[in-house]
């Protein structure tokens, strides 16, 4: 990563106008061999990057060393094509052939890279990545154009056409053909880098805003676990699991607090009324994901009570233990089904079955 960061920074530097200046004031002509290496070498430590991530590391290495061969013979390729253009007066046939060597390198790095970014952008499940991917892949769609017209120049050179300015100076960034030879690759290499850096800044916001809920759905689940585990103590876990670090992962914590809550409403199921939960689907409406909630809290409540009472139910309940909507393995659409009935159960009207099989309000 320190050296893609270090390419790019070369990159916009060598193409801001004074750097240009200043090079071509010590070197004549060079300032154009350094722009071209650096958007080389940005290529290359892009790839690297991306085998790193994407490849295994044996894959990945013989990859990176295969690429920085190739990068290190166009250098070597264009430095002695442009010395010897130099010698031969400005030759036109020499620049072709130097332009020739720098697009093919640099447009076979950008369909490889833009490959890569597409097809992992459809199988990341992570937001940040699949946006950073995309990001890149819209910079590698400016960097085609600037190879694009690299072509169009290298057409130019060979057939004689004078289609293009020979070693134009810049004016404006938004001039033909400035906005091709540099606009282009600058706004390529911000939105690469953009993309590829993306994750790494919202990944510990993200991380941050989920530690944030997991604290608060593990106490807002409190309650609830307190009545289930005072009733049935044999659903808390051992504590000999929780050694320094899981003690205070919130993660480790929210998961244990929702596989013990789940084991305790399963172990209900002898005290769990149908005719409770008749009651309680009568004053809920149970097809949305609420109303469920509402009518799990009323049995749940109504089977505590029965077990403390040592009395099961004549006719069982049979209840989902999760959401219509949520998937199996997945804490978070778990711990959301959860919560929803932990809140029913601490702050909203149940129901019970009065004699005579009349539904009557308990709880707060």
């Amino acid at each position: 990563m320190g050296a893609l960061l270090a390419s790019f920074a070369l990159a916009f530097a060598s193409y801001a106008p004074l750097f240009e200046n200043a090079v071509e004031e010590v070197v004549p002509h060079v300032g154009r061999l350094l722009s071209n290496s650096a958007s080389l070498a940005a290529a290359t430590s892009v790839l690297a990057v991306s085998f790193q991530v994407n490849l295994e590391p044996a894959e990945a290495r013989r990859r990176i060393r295969l690429r920085i061969v190739l990068l290190a013979a166009s250098v070597f390729g264009m430095t002695v094509l442009l010395t010897f253009e130099q010698l031969t007066h400005r030759s036109s046939q020499v620049y072709a052939l130097y332009l020739l060597l720098f697009i093919s390198y640099l447009s076979f790095a950008i369909v490889d890279f833009l490959r890569q970014a597409l097809r992992q952008s459809k199988s990341t499940r992570r937001n940040s990545v699949r946006i950073g991917l995309r990001l890149a892949a819209v910079g590698c769609v400016f960097a085609l154009v600037y190879a694009a017209y690299k072509v169009t120049v290298l057409f130019s050179l060979g057939l004689g056409l004078q289609l293009v300015p020979d070693h134009a100076r810049c004016s404006s960034l938004v001039s033909a053909p400035c906005v091709f030879s540099v606009t282009s690759p600058a706004i390529a290499v911000l939105l690469i880098c953009l993309g590829l850096t993306l994750p790494a800044v919202v990944y510990p916001i993200s991380q941050a805003r989920r530690h944030r809920w997991e604290v608060r759905s593990f106490d807002a689940l409190g309650p609830l676990w307190q009545d289930l585990s005072a009733a049935m103590p044999e659903i808390v876990l051992p504590a000999a699991d929780l050694d320094g670090d899981a003690a205070s992962n919130s993660d480790f914590l929210l998961q244990r607090r929702v596989i013990e809550i789940s084991d305790g409403m399963l172990a209900l199921r002898p005290y769990r009324s149908r005719s409770v939960h008749e009651a309680a689907q009568r004053t809920a409406n149970a097809g949305t994901e609420e109303g469920a909630a509402i009518v799990q809290a009323a049995v749940v409540k109504a089977a505590l009570a029965a077990l403390q009472a040592g009395d099961p139910a004549d006719e069982v309940a049979v209840l989902p233990t999760t959401a219509p909507s949520s998937r199996a393995g997945d804490l978070r659409a778990e711990t959301q089904w959860l919560l929803r009935i932990a809140d029913a159960y601490a702050h909203r009207e149940t129901v019970r079955v009065a004699g005579g099989g009349q539904s009557e309000a308990v709880g707060a």
